[in-house]
């Protein structure tokens, strides 16, 4: 329990940091978002009252307390092109982004467990050499040219699903994940490479231990070493990557989105940096933020009940 709390005040304090540095960046940075917003039509009467709605007049600290509290009560503030709540305006494309990331992650996992296993348990054998160095090749493929070649591959000449032709998730759920099938596939084969070479690596590993001859001794055979006492020790390291790998796919997912045509965070976040929308940049780059941070601090808790040693440290 005392490293579950400790985890997770060093959460707390992470996310306000990183609220700070977000903040005053972007406050240093966007000019004078009064003068943007009224354009030509800036009087210097218009300007003060429109600084004075906006609290722009206020001190930096002020604002920016002002400012965490709306956050946390989910009213990041108000757009400068759009003129409408941020909130609103991200919550339609929150639930594409984040349906994509997690499809992604599942892919990784039902792909790169099985192969990881199958791989580490029979090591040395041509189906384990052609697996290596299919992964090689896999991974060093970035998503985006996945994606690239998934669309017309599948969609251009198997005519698997319309590149382009988005469903959205309010018009049909199974059409939304028919569609996104592909954009996921893109973004977790990487992954799923890296896995299978990381989990067979720990199971040859754990394999070469006292504990494992013990085991075999006892009269376990291979499948019961292997499912019994290997992989849970094995799954330390993996349990891990797999954090990092569920972090690391929202990126993944910004970048397949503007392949696939997919309208969530990323379209509007390139838009936003383009118009100097700060507002919204700022709330989606600390969404983004919050979603890496507590994965990380979920997959803390998990190596925790995996090792219980780790609390009493």
């Amino acid at each position: 329990m005392r490293y579950v709390l400790k985890k997770t005040a060093t959460t707390l304090i992470t996310l306000a940091v990183v609220s700070l540095l977000l903040f005053v960046a972007f406050s240093l940075i966007s000019g004078d978002p009064a003068t943007r917003m009224l354009g030509t039509g800036a009087t210097p009467e218009r300007l003060e009252a429109l600084r004075e709605e906006l609290g722009l007049n206020e001190a930096l600290p002020i604002r920016y307390v002002k400012w965490l509290v709306s956050f946390v009560q989910g009213d990041p503030g108000i757009s400068y092109v759009y003129k409408q709540p941020v909130a609103s305006l991200l919550s339609a494309k929150v639930p594409v982004t984040l349906s994509l990331t997690i499809m992604s992650f599942v892919l990784v996992c039902t792909i790169g467990f099985p192969l990881g296993i199958y791989t580490g348990k029979y090591a040395g054998s041509a189906l384990d050499r052609a697996v290596m160095v299919l992964n090689q090749v896999i991974m060093a493929v970035p998503p985006f040219f996945s994606g690239i070649l998934i669309s017309w591959v599948f969609g251009m000449v198997l005519h698997l699903f319309a590149p382009g032709g988005y469903v959205s998730y309010t018009a049909s759920i199974p059409g939304f994940l028919g569609y996104l099938i592909f954009p996921a596939i893109a973004i977790a084969l990487p992954r799923a490479a890296q896995l299978a070479k990381l989990l067979r690596g720990t199971i040859l590993e754990e394999a070469g231990k006292n504990y494992t001859r013990t085991a075999y001794s006892r009269g376990n055979d291979t499948n019961g070493v292997l499912f019994g006492h290997i992989i849970k020790n094995a799954l330390l390291p993996v349990l891990t990557f797999l954090g990092m790998c569920f972090s690391n796919m929202l990126a993944g997912s910004l970048v397949v989105e503007r392949v696939f045509n997919i309208p969530g965070i990323s379209n509007t976040l390139l838009a936003s940096i383009g118009n100097r929308d700060y507002p919204v940049v700022l709330a989606a780059v600390m969404w983004i933020a919050v979603f890496i941070i507590v994965t990380n601090l979920i997959v803390d808790i998990l190596y925790m009940v995996l090792d219980p040693r780790i609390d009493g440290e």
